[in-house]
């Protein structure tokens, strides 16, 4: 079935050195040597068939042109044995409780800047995210990151690494379920004699945490009123909007749906204005309050920022949070875990290159071929190279945009992202892989069990995102204890 097929020199999920099943994936791979070609095409079909059917898609936005696409499913799960598991619920927790716990000083005491540990200015003057508005604001439970969503990779030995953390409004989650829901429905059988955590819990827990973040100015005696913000049924993400709302039982809204009065937000009802006390926003920092930030923003609800500061609305996830997950920032996160944890971090990050550093850019640029280069501000796979993939004109045009910005990129070597098997195009052949991990944070933190495992599906392509292409697989996580916390 997967011949010819080959594992090295990458790291494969599912297959040895050898070409032989993992242990964690024996039962699964005797259950797949049974099906026929037909079968496989017809199970493919259908499960491509159901996505669209369901209208779970997103949109692709190039020159100027949007697309509504389906996110291309794969059949083959990301399994992620027990211990394994462990390991990466303590590091997603020790990661964004320092990352919480830099957010709170930065707005504050800034103590990590006066020790020199991270340079001022890569806060102060930070172009994209840092918000000095935000300075001073008391927090609800001074949790800045209610929901994150952290991307991680194996290199060539199978070393788990943090490619980036996603701190302001991660994306995705929808997908985890509906993938979990195509493939108990389109093939069932592979479940059988799989100890699966189960995702139908979360999205209660996912409630429970958004509900905790009262307001300073709380009512007593009466149950909050929590909304999710959207930007509309235009916003590439709105499925994922929509889905979140309902799953959760909040009332999904648009700006022009509440506003702001002597300092309280309340929502449009037929019924007259009702009270809003919690936010969870799912609009950029920039477009959510016109006095306050782009005062061309048609999203947002004006003076929504002040009712904020005054402690009568609480805001999910916080504003300001951009300057925690900027890809320069990225490369200090270790040192914040030691700074404010006094620990050593569980999970490594990428080798991170500053290039505003005039010796770190020099070398950079002499190694273009070998780097992956990524702008500080951008997401989704835009505005990057990938130096071995790269034609010599692409690079040259990456050089120039260095040379004439530096503070905008960072580069990283090309790692070798482990493989995994998928099956399109009537084969098997293998793809790069990578992991989104969900961490939800209320009173206490709890990392959803398995996450949205997005795959090149362009054979070669290290670009995962959806956007550029990419695809999704199931993610199972194989019972064994669970970490609490």
């Amino acid at each position: 079935m997967f011949i010819p097929y080959r594992t090295e020199p990458f790291y494969d999920e599912v297959l040895d050195k050898h070409g032989e099943p993992r242990p964690h994936y024996a039962d699964f791979y005797q259950k797949l040597q049974q099906y026929s070609d037909e079968e496989l095409r017809e199970k493919h079909e259908l499960a491509q068939l159901s996505f669209l059917r369901q209208g779970i898609t997103f949109t692709v936005y190039h020159d100027q042109v949007s697309t509504e696409r389906t996110m291309p499913f794969d059949f083959i799960p990301i399994i992620v044995p027990p211990e394994e598991w462990r390991r990466i619920e303590r590091g997603m927790i020790q990661r964004t409780e320092a990352l919480n716990c830099f957010l709170e000083d930065i707005y504050r005491e800034q103590r990590i800047l006066a020790a020199g540990i991270i340079p001022r200015e890569l806060v102060e003057q930070n172009p994209y995210y840092y918000h000095k508005q935000m300075s001073g604001i008391d927090i609800p439970l001074k949790n800045h990151i209610f929901l994150a969503g952290i991307d991680l990779i194996r290199d060539e030995r199978g070393e788990y690494r943090v490619l980036e953390d996603n701190l302001r409004n991660p994306s995705g989650l929808s997908y985890v379920y509906q993938n979990r829901f195509v493939m108990r429905q389109v093939y069932p059988e592979l479940f059988d004699n799989q100890s699966i955590h189960t995702l139908e819990p979360q999205l209660s827990l996912m409630r429970d945490a958004v509900l905790v973040h009262q307001p300073v100015n709380a009512r007593k005696g009466i149950k909050p009123i929590a909304v999710l913000l959207t930007p509309g049924i235009y916003n590439s993400a709105y499925y994922d909007h929509m889905f979140l709302a309902q799953q959760m039982g909040l009332t999904l809204v648009e700006g022009r749906d509440l506003l702001v009065r002597d300092h309280f937000v309340y929502m449009k009802t037929i019924g007259g204005l009702q009270r809003v006390d919690i936010i969870y926003r799912r609009i950029d920092d920039d477009y959510l309050d016109p006095e306050a930030f782009r005062a061309d923003s048609l999203l947002g609800v004006s003076g929504l920022l002040e009712a904020y500061r005054q402690g009568n609305v609480a805001i999910l996830n916080g504003i300001g949070n951009g300057v925690a997950d900027d890809k320069a920032m990225y490369a200090y996160v270790p040192e914040m875990i030691r700074y404010y944890l006094g620990e050593e971090p569980i999970l490594a990050n990428v080798d991170t290159y500053m290039l505003r550093d005039p010796q770190q850019r020099e070398w950079v640029l002499e190694r273009l071929e070998q780097m992956v280069i990524k702008n500080v501000g951008s997401s989704g796979g835009y505005d990057m190279l990938i130096g071995p993939h790269a034609t010599p004109e692409e690079r040259e045009r990456f050089r120039e945009k260095i040379l004439r910005e530096p503070h905008r990129y960072i580069a990283q070597p090309t790692i070798q992202l482990s493989r995994a098997p998928v099956f399109q195009d009537n084969r098997f052949y293998p793809c790069h892989v990578d992991l989104r991990i969900f961490i939800i944070r209320g009173r206490t933190t709890h990392v959803l069990p398995g996450g949205l495992s997005r795959v090149a599906l362009t054979e070669g392509s290290l670009v995962v995102n959806s956007s550029q292409g990419g695809g999704g697989k199931d993610t199972w996580v194989l019972k064994g204890g669970e970490l609490k916390c």
